[in-house]
């Protein structure tokens, strides 16, 4: 099915060229940078370790240089290997490199652990002359950020130790996840799991029943595994915490996004506070649909009058660039290059992971994007949001390694606002009245997607953590009651949650791969809808403050980067202005 699929759409021969990293998994160059790297690190280590302190500003910039370039030719080598492993995670091959790459970037790692920590615990007086020297500009906010962690940094052979461990620690746990996941085939067509999810978005009620038993069938099969995998992490990251001295949870994940808890907490209260929006919306689609109860297996049933005609790849890319071109030529001549370069893997295969993620690879090479496509209005709106990411992440390029790596909050940022590009220039074509309110209904479930979703997710990740700290290892019976709990404080009693839908969130990756990930994309919507706002307010002027943002990357904090656009992410009121627009798009509808 997949195969005849990606015929009918165009898409079997989209698939990218990793030729710009290295040629193949018998490249020699792979064994000759490693080599480098551990020659390189092993030098840095004899010739500075526990002298940082005393070095002039010019030789502490060469050093840090240096272990830029290490990073550098590390990332390149783990985006291989993770781009490889991403679209045939059956492969045994695939997989061994992917896990002989985190080997060697292990090993690397523990020669240069010595910078961060002697760094982070230098004498504040010290520090200081070295980050007001002119040398040390380009990489101020980087040296600053470190040191944010000198609280949270264990002794030098504790965290050599960790080093030495991560290969076999939460790296393998996610991969096994993964494998997983990507041997599982759903229903009695045994299909994958990204053609049984577009199935929950079918008109047909009684396809959308058989696509949620065919899913639940297949993830409770493999519940015992996934359910160990999720205690696994979940203690892992207690430990790690413990170790660490951080007093919550998703305490590292704030810092890494540079947010004060202030902010967070802003933010999750404000949209918690705002879930009868999600109430109001899903009693009124009962009604449109002419339902008496409203599924689980039902949120996702197209509205009558939804284009519901597949558009094809070329279709696609023309909707998608032509949206961007209307707002800035530069932002759609880099998009371009994604489709005509060979940096975008879009048809549907066996043992492809599902989803969809824009990856970053390092300054002198592009990022590179999957998607799962299937045609759909949603699948555009996909294809939209990675390669916001995409050309945020070519653009951040320029700030060099260390500085283009945007925290998560903002790095949502650039794909919403591209998805919301699109969004508009979509429903400008569209004169009929009764289709309009169903492309506008089927958006404001995108947006409740990223924003009421995804916290929900995050009270989910609350509960999970909290748990497993003070009861112990937890049954998927428990995992299953807390994951309920959160997902019906959102819909109340506008829908009715099934009894299979309770195992639903042992198929979700970012609860693994990135704990506490999650509330990034509702900070990053509740922006855009500001920033569009702005954009609105200001037509043609904001567009270079705009991309002029992208291309900062992570030179600066959230907070720095947002001053141009006078935006206060501390004001409960801001987060409610963003939650009071979605409000009025609703009231539009109702």
């Amino acid at each position: 099915m997949s195969s005849e699929l990606n015929s009918e759409l165009g898409t079997s021969a989209i698939t990218w060229n990793l030729d710009d990293l290295y040629e193949s998994l018998d490249d020699s160059l792979i064994n000759d940078d490693i080599d480098l790297c551990e020659q390189e690190a092993g030098l840095l280590q004899d010739q500075f370790a526990t002298k940082l302190a005393e070095l002039e500003p010019a030789v502490f910039v060469r050093t840090v240089k240096r272990l830029e370039r290490i990073a550098v030719n590390l990332g390149r080598l783990a985006t291989f290997a993770f781009l490889n492993f991403a679209t045939q995670v059956k492969n045994d091959q695939a997989g061994a490199f992917l896990q002989q790459i985190k080997e060697a970037a292990s090993r690397i790692n523990r020669e240069t652990v010595f910078f961060e920590l002697e760094w982070s615990k230098m004498p504040t007086e010290t520090a200081e002359k070295l980050l007001a020297a002119e040398e040390t500009s380009h990489f101020r906010h980087y040296l600053q950020t470190i040191r944010r962690y000198a609280d949270h940094i264990l002794s030098q052979t504790e965290e050599a130790l960790l080093i030495d461990i991560a290969p076999v620690g939460r790296g393998s746990w996610t991969n096994l996840f993964e494998k997983v996941l990507g041997h599982l085939e759903f229903g009695d067509k045994k299909r994958s799991q990204e053609e049984v999810l577009t199935d929950l978005h079918s008109a047909d009620r009684s396809t959308r029943q058989q696509a949620a038993k065919d899913l639940t069938k297949g993830l409770q099969s493999q519940l015992h595994i996934l359910t160990h995998i999720f205690n696994t992490l979940l203690a892992d990251k207690m430990i790690d915490d413990r170790l660490r001295s951080y007093p919550s949870w998703v305490s590292s994940r704030n810092l890494s996004n540079e947010l004060e808890e202030e902010t967070v907490d802003a933010l999750v209260n404000a949209t918690t506070s705002r879930y009868d929006i999600v109430q109001r919306y899903y009693r009124l689609k009962k009604e449109l649909l002419g339902m008496e109860t409203l599924y689980d297996y039902d949120r996702y049933a197209p509205l009558e009058h939804l284009p519901t005609k597949r558009i094809t790849w070329q279709q696609c890319k023309e909707m998608v660039l032509g949206g961007f071109h209307d707002f800035s030529p530069e932002m759609a001549e880099i998009a371009g290059k994604f489709f005509t370069e060979g940096w975008i893997h879009a048809p549907l295969l066996p043992g492809k992971r599902s989803g969809a993620f824009a990856h970053p690879c390092v300054p002198d090479t592009h990022p590179y994007v999957l998607v799962n496509y299937t045609g759909s209005l949603r699948d555009v709106s996909t294809v939209a949001h990675e390669l916001g990411h995409g050309v945020h992440q070519y653009l951040a390029a320029q700030q060099g390694y260390f500085n283009s790596n945007t925290p998560l909050v903002l790095a949502e940022t650039a794909s919403v606002f591209a998805e919301f590009l699109i969004f508009h220039a979509q429903l400008a074509t569209l004169e009929d009245k009764a289709q309009r309110r169903a492309f506008i209904c089927q958006k404001l479930e995108s947006i409740f997607a990223t924003v009421f979703r995804q916290i929900s997710m995050n009270r989910f990740e609350d509960m999970i953590h909290t748990s497993r700290r003070e009861e112990g290892e937890l049954s998927t019976q428990r995992l299953s009651e807390l994951w309920v709990s959160s997902q019906q404080a959102m819909f109340g009693d506008s829908v009715s949650l099934s009894e299979d839908y309770a195992t639903w969130w042992s198929y979700i990756p970012h609860f693994l791969h990135s704990p506490g990930y999650v509330y990034s994309y509702a900070f990053g919507e509740l922006l855009v809808l500001a920033l569009y706002r702005i954009y609105q307010q200001q037509g043609a002027d904001f567009i270079p403050k705009y991309l002029t943002l992208l291309s900062q990357g992570g030179s600066q904090s959230p907070y720095e980067l947002l001053k141009p656009f006078d935006i206060d992410l501390n004001a409960p009121t801001f987060w409610q202005g963003g939650l009071d627009l979605i409000d009025g798009i609703l009231q539009g509808v109702e």
